[in-house]
């Protein structure tokens, strides 16, 4: 350790070290003066030995301070070292020091190489610098080498960032301290320590990247999470609370704004994006999540610090702290305090915008379910949905899924809820011979394959195909029954999606092909060498699959950010695009044979209104879809010991629409009982699946 710095005149302060004779204690060297006169010394006392006298050979000279008692002053400047040192007090000090380590537990440090007792070694200055500085930092020797005192503090830097816990101690990633240097004001504040913390975790930095490419770019979690998950090579814990964290705070945004308005001195919408995200991650953590409020507040501070800046830090950190003042029910009461009327509460309450809240009102209405079930309807969008499996029929097994903790599924036969973590420790989901696949979509597919026919029944098509769920589930159907299928996708990218999740299926049983449906005879007549051999150039198909793009509110449990980027105009874009894309599955068609118009959405308008239409040109008729879907569903064995379809009774999903033929056409009754089908999340756990079969007459 270098002697202390006094304060003499002109020169540098000497560093030094003096020899053991001359040790100073309190004293040091005096600043050298010019041509070496030092200063005399201001505070010296006189003749008391608290000063030794060395010299100081830096400088330019030798800085005697002289000890003579100088005026005192309040500020005091010592300037020297003082004269005469006792050297009987020198060992008393020396002593002192020494029964002060024994008293506080240090162990004194020997060298190996050193002779003679234990008095000898205490008046080395070998290891003077060593001793001090673990009194610095407030370690003791315990026995350890560096690597392994390292380990044992990165270890404990992890356990305590695992429990959310926050610490004051700056130290780098090998576990030692940082080095204090002098540091700017803006420095000072992010190191100060009522500002310290960590590093944010990986887990957290996973969902803010994920949630800011949804904001953004316009991504959907579903399909950026798992990618982001993998990429940061997350635990199955980890993933969990990612995946929570992610779901959570895309589906309860609106509930979360509207506490934040409560919260911020300003419009949400003058609050950076990013900012916007890290509060809305903390109001989940606070009011949703089993996570303890000092831990989240402490993990949306640093997470804050890391992506955005200490500015918003702070701000965040402020926000935050009103949030937690309050519990859920609190908040809650709160909010809709302010609420117009009973859809604008629903809205606040289950965080869906309120033009949502009544479309979803009219379309119970309009399948014939009662408008009561709205708010049902609207906790199960909020709900994460189970994953389905369903095995590929006669190419994959859901053994291995089982083997895993996978049960049987509760609507429809092949499939199964699988809760135990990620599917790509399965080899079969790695072959893709087994996949994740809502049971509703399921349920449609099948109920198309199974729709009665007459006639031929070879050719299958799959108007709408991306992402390739369906085309991949009717192509492994059709080959058990001959037939070839026909995948076409209007997007390039969408296309080599539907590529990729047919290759477990023979090469021979199918094409993929890129082209506009609403021009499918066109994108046929010029891929004509690529089709199937068992499809001749202009044949029309037997049963078609014409799953429109719509706006998708059937499925905002799964696509939870769905919700906000929508909009009725974005409903009225798509209708004319629907019509004409059934239209062209019909043109495809071949008479007798069969047409399944799909959508994940049950808005009136894309629903029960297009089919209305349709049906009125007599170019179609309506088949028993209810029936359909309650024939290909999983039966229970009912009270007179007969089969009894799961979609049977209160589940049942059939409805009989008003249909209105146009004067001349002619009136063709394909079932006794014309029925559309409708699926919801609140009564079949399936997203929202509407299924219209028509026979092309």
């Amino acid at each position: 350790m270098g002697s202390r710095r006094w304060q003499g005149h002109g020169g540098r302060p000497g560093g030094t070290r003096m020899s053991n004779e001359k040790r100073p204690y309190k004293g040091g060297h005096g600043k050298p003066g010019h041509a070496g006169n030092g200063k005399p010394g201001h505070s010296g006392k006189p003749g008391n030995g608290k000063f030794s006298q060395g010299n100081s050979n830096q400088g330019g000279g030798q800085g005697y301070g002289q000890g003579e008692g100088g005026a005192k002053r309040k500020r005091r400047r010592r300037s020297g070292s003082g004269a005469g040192v006792n050297e009987q007090n020198r060992q008393q000090n020396q002593n002192q020091r020494s029964q002060n380590q024994r008293s506080q537990g240090r162990p004194q440090k020997w060298d190996d190489n050193s002779r003679g007792d234990k008095k000898r070694f205490e008046n080395r200055g070998e290891n003077r610098n060593d001793s001090r500085a673990e009194s610095r930092t407030g370690r003791r020797f315990d026995g350890l080498t560096s690597v392994e005192r390292a380990a044992r503090r990165a270890k404990t830097a992890h356990d305590d960032t695992k429990r959310g816990g926050g610490g004051t101690s700056q130290r780098n990633k090998s576990g030692h301290e940082r080095n204090r240097r002098s540091m700017s004001a803006r420095e000072f504040s992010a190191a100060a320590p009522s500002a310290r913390s960590r590093t944010a975790d990986t887990a957290r930095a996973t969902v803010f990247e994920v949630l800011r490419s949804v904001a953004e770019s316009d991504a959907y979690a579903n399909l950026v999470l798992p990618k982001a998950i993998r990429s940061h090579r997350l635990d199955h814990r980890d993933a969990g609370f990612a995946t929570e964290l992610t779901y959570g705070t895309l589906r309860h945004q609106g509930t979360y704004d509207a506490i934040l308005r409560h919260c911020v001195d300003r419009p949400l919408e003058k609050v950076g994006t990013t900012t916007l995200i890290v509060l809305r991650m903390g109001v989940h953590q606070l009011l949703n999540m089993r996570v303890p409020a000092h831990a989240a507040l402490n993990q949306s501070v640093s997470l804050a610090r890391e992506k955005i800046g200490a500015g918003p830090a702070s701000f965040i950190n402020a926000v935050l702290r009103r949030v937690s003042e309050r519990t859920p029910e609190e908040w809650y009461e709160l909010i809709i305090k302010d609420a117009k009327d009973d859809t604008e509460r629903m809205a606040l309450l289950a965080s869906h915008p309120a033009w949502i809240v009544r479309s979803m009102r009219q379309a119970l209405v309009a399948h014939g379910r009662p408008a009561s079930e709205i708010e049902q309807l609207l906790e199960a969008d909020n709900l994460a949905p189970v994953v389905n499996l369903v095995a590929l029929p006669g190419l994959g097994s859901l053994d291995e899924a089982r083997e895993q903790g996978a049960v049987d599924g509760e609507l429809v036969e092949g499939s199964a809820l699988y809760t135990s973590g990620d599917l790509a420790r399965l080899e079969s989901v790695r072959e893709g011979t087994v996949r994740a696949q809502d049971a509703g979509s399921q349920l449609v597919a099948r109920a198309l394959a199974a729709a009665p026919l007459d006639g031929t029944d070879t050719a299958w098509l799959d108007l709408c195909a991306g992402p390739g769920g369906k085309a991949a589930l009717l192509g492994a159907l059709g080959i058990q029954r001959g037939a070839s299928l026909v995948a076409n996708e209007a997007a390039p990218h969408r296309a080599q999606l539907v590529e990729s999740s047919m290759r477990p299926l023979p090469e021979d049983s199918y094409t993929v092909l890129t082209g506009d449906g609403r021009q499918i005879r066109e994108t046929l007549r010029k891929n004509a060498s690529d089709l199937p051999e068992s499809i001749e150039p202009g044949q029309l198909f037997d049963r078609v699959m014409v799953d429109v793009p719509c706006s998708g509110l059937g499925a905002l449990r799964r696509r939870p950010e769905a919700r906000w980027r929508k909009s009725p105009r974005d409903i009225a874009e798509l209708l004319p695009l629907q019509r004409q894309l059934l239209d062209a599955a019909i043109e495809a068609t071949r008479p007798g044979g069969v047409i399944a118009y799909v959508t994940c959405s049950p808005h009136a308008a894309e629903t029960q209104n297009i089919v209305a239409e349709v049906l009125e040109s007599g170019a179609v008729s309506l088949l028993d879809s209810a029936a359909a879907l309650r024939e290909v569903a999983l039966h229970t064995e009912g009270a007179n010991g007969e089969p009894v379809s799961v979609l049977a009774g209160e589940k049942d999903p059939g409805h009989t629409p008003e249909i209105k033929v146009k004067k001349g056409a002619p009136v063709v009754k394909a079932s006794e009982n014309p029925t559309t089908a409708q699926l919801w999340p609140h009564v079949h756990g399936t997203d929202a699946m509407f299924l219209a079969l028509l026979r092309k007459n």
